[in-house]
């Protein structure tokens, strides 16, 4: 918006324009010539926070969980989601955001445990961070799933779990749930039969995509999701390919998960990624209109967001909001999964990416996170 004379500014504080918006207010009608230079910035102004949530915490919070839900006694998903502090007022709860479009979680499955099927509107993902034993059942089909695994749901297709192995597996979640109730898009439907059977060979979409990136043939026009699955081994194998270059300023070595039919984000809706920090690696600053949500899936360090250090470590969890400047800096070997909006920025071509240009491109540190509990 244009700058505004202090002649005017003294005009709308006046009686005669604040009386009138309070009059037209009665009404349900809203003032334009207020309302613009709050809801029509210059550049983003996310209310969504910059926030850490560590590892202890979940651990400790989790098994609490485990003692009081299971998926019989009211935890028919044991999920306890990361709550953006800037996003409570979203009412009902907060709207489950993690950032202004992203849902985020850590979810547990004990030995022995069943999650009946479900589906709805939302697409959902899943990276997993701990333990072995458990599949997920999607549209009939046994996807078992280890550590360092990345898996997705798109929406409305059947889906439940079930834990046959001897230890508890740790997952994250993340969905876009804010984007689609803000929208007004829900649609929830639960299994009638419990948790759903299968009627195709287990683990077949990964099974039919063995060969990397070859594409069965036929596979052309499909584009639900052709590959459920997407193995740590096979990630680790991408990235050590990228370490014979130089690696990303901005990002180190870094990869996306992509539909193999079509060459897009591998969910619809949320984009993801793997990236490997060396040690001693610091990335240069940058800040973009899409959020990321950061899971510490090894190593340690910290990153500098708007100016603040957010010390991390494995198992953490942390989110950079909207056109927030960023970086990172690993302590030892790091491997970092994230999940970011690109897609929705993307559909209305509203993604937007600036480097930090000053001091060789990183920020001055001038506070450090200090959750209110570690």
């Amino acid at each position: 918006m244009a700058e505004v004379s202090q002649e005017v500014k003294e005009f709308m504080k006046s009686s005669i324009v604040t009386d009138y918006t309070k009059d037209i207010q009665q009404y349900n009608l809203g003032p334009l010539w207020e309302a613009i230079p709050e809801i029509m910035n210059h550049t983003p102004k996310p209310h969504a926070e910059a926030y850490l949530w560590s590892d202890e915490l979940i651990k400790k919070k989790m098994g609490e969980a485990a003692q009081i839900f299971t998926p019989e006694r009211g935890g028919e998903r044991r999920a306890i989601y990361f709550q953006n502090p800037g996003l409570t007022y979203r009412k009902p709860w907060g709207w489950a955001s993690t950032t202004q479009t992203i849902y985020a979680a850590v979810q547990m499955l004990q030995p022995g445990e069943k999650a009946p099927s479900h589906r709805h509107s939302q697409s959902a993902l899943r990276f997993i961070s701990e333990g072995t034993g458990a599949y997920t059942i999607v549209q009939g089909e046994r996807i078992f799933m280890e550590e360092g695994d990345f898996l997705i749901t798109p929406k409305n297709l059947w889906h439940g779990h079930e834990h046959v192995g001897t230890e508890p597996m740790l997952w994250m979640d993340a969905l876009d749930i804010p984007t689609i109730y803000s929208i007004g898009g829900t649609f929830f439907e639960p299994y009638a039969d419990g948790l759903q059977q299968p009627d195709i060979p287990d683990n077949f979409t990964e099974k039919r995509y063995r060969g990397g990136m070859v594409r069965p043939v036929g596979d052309d026009k499909y584009t639900v999701a052709p590959l459920a699955n997407y193995k740590w081994d096979r990630t680790v194998e991408g990235i050590k390919g990228l370490m014979e270059f130089d690696p990303n300023p901005h990002h180190g070595f870094a990869v996306e998960y992509i539909n193999p039919s079509t060459g897009k984000s591998a969910n619809p809706t949320l984009g993801t990624r793997m990236q490997h920090l060396p040690k001693d690696f610091h990335t240069k600053a940058l800040r973009h209109t899409h959020s990321t949500v950061y899971h510490i899936h090894k190593g340690s360090g910290y990153s500098v967001i708007n100016g603040v250090r957010f010390d991390w470590k494995k198992g953490d969890y942390f989110v950079v909001p909207n056109w927030a400047w960023y970086e990172h800096v690993a302590s030892e070997d790091s491997y970092l999964f994230s999940v970011n909006d690109i897609p929705i920025m993307d559909r209305f071509e509203l993604e937007q990416e600036q480097a930090y240009d000053s001091n060789n491109g990183h920020q001055i540190i001038t506070g450090e996170f200090k959750a209110a509990f570690r």
